[in-house]
């Protein structure tokens, strides 16, 4: 469902009855049940059921699929395929050299690893809403993340092998698939020490901007997963940028999430403001207090009270 939202620039209720979610008296979830099943059934047809066409192919960020291309969309294309005809730049680092240099800037080997815990407390902005936001990690793999809104609180917790995802009103919904992968990597303090044991394959491409600054990036590859992509600033060596993408049946569904304001805490540089962002929507959490190596109460990573848990997205063709 967040692929759609994200495809169309759509929210939950342009197909759900808000509240109401099993319901199917809305004309737009009627179709976008008989568009699934187009969709399935090109790619059965004409792919070997290889995923090639999704609703992005054709929505492209519009409720209503574009039937002419537009004059910008022209110059895009044409920009990218002069930069593909390149010559690939020289000096790149190495795999290790690029990695060495961002454990080196965050600190070194041995004050990452002395990091077992951490509680960060700061706000998180939505446009012009803001709301407290709290984190705690834990050594190796533990998270959670409460967001205090005016509606009651919204989690994203993960106990090392399950997660789950709690907004005020909703049924609680287990995490699946690439989103396990993504709670993996954020909870792990160590994370800079461990992206070769993470991903098997590697490999720096060409040097991209994120915003004003020029920045390595390394390709991230683990098998049965899609791919994801870090940026580091040249100058500086630490990270600036990740993008990873979260899979379902339709399609992949990126996420941007970027890092800035890194501050040294205890003997380990940590960025103090974050923005993530989807297709359609975007929020940066400023982080005001950072705590390292402090007791955090076990229940914090345990799975949520609900009268109501949602495992997963009924399959095409069934009842939401």
């Amino acid at each position: 469902m967040e692929f759609i939202s994200s495809s169309l620039s759509v929210q939950c209720t342009y197909c759900h009855v808000e509240g109401r979610f099993e319901s199917d008296e809305k004309k737009s979830k009627q179709t976008a049940r008989s568009m699934m099943q187009m969709m399935f059934a090109i790619n059965q047809d004409s792919f070997k059921g290889q995923r090639e066409v999704t609703c992005y192919s054709c929505h492209r960020g519009a409720p209503e699929p574009a039937g002419t291309p537009t004059v910008d969309g022209q110059m895009r294309r044409q920009t990218a395929a002069a930069f593909e005809a390149q010559e690939p730049t020289a000096n790149l680092p190495t795999v290790s050299q690029l990695l060495g240099s961002y454990i080196d800037a965050l600190g070194g080997t041995a004050a990452i690893e002395n990091i077992t815990s951490r509680v960060e407390k700061g706000t998180v902005s939505f446009g012009r809403r803001s709301v407290s936001v709290e984190i705690f990690t834990r050594a190796p793999d533990k998270q959670a993340v409460v967001q205090h809104l005016p509606e009651g609180d919204s989690l994203t917790i993960f106990d090392g092998q399950t997660g789950w995802l709690v907004s005020p009103g909703r049924p609680t919904r287990i995490m699946q698939g690439s989103e396990i992968e993504a709670a993996q990597m954020d909870a792990n303090l160590q994370f800079a020490l461990r992206v070769q044991e993470l991903f098997p394959e590697l490999h720096v491409e060409y040097p991209e901007k994120v915003g004003d600054r020029e920045a390595y990036v390394l390709l991230c590859v683990m098998e049965g997963q899609p791919a994801a992509k870090l940026y580091f600033d040249e100058q500086s060596n630490l990270l600036l940028r990740v993008v990873r993408y979260a899979d379902s049946p339709l399609g992949l569904d990126p996420t941007q999430i970027d890092y800035a304001d890194y501050r040294d805490v205890g003997g380990v540089q940590v960025p103090f403001r974050v923005t993530l962002s989807q297709p359609g929507s975007s929020s940066t959490m400023q982080i005001e207090q950072v705590q390292q190596n402090v007791s955090i109460d076990g229940t914090k990573f345990a799975k949520p009270a609900s009268d109501r848990s949602l495992a997963a997205p009924a399959p095409p063709g069934q009842s939401e």
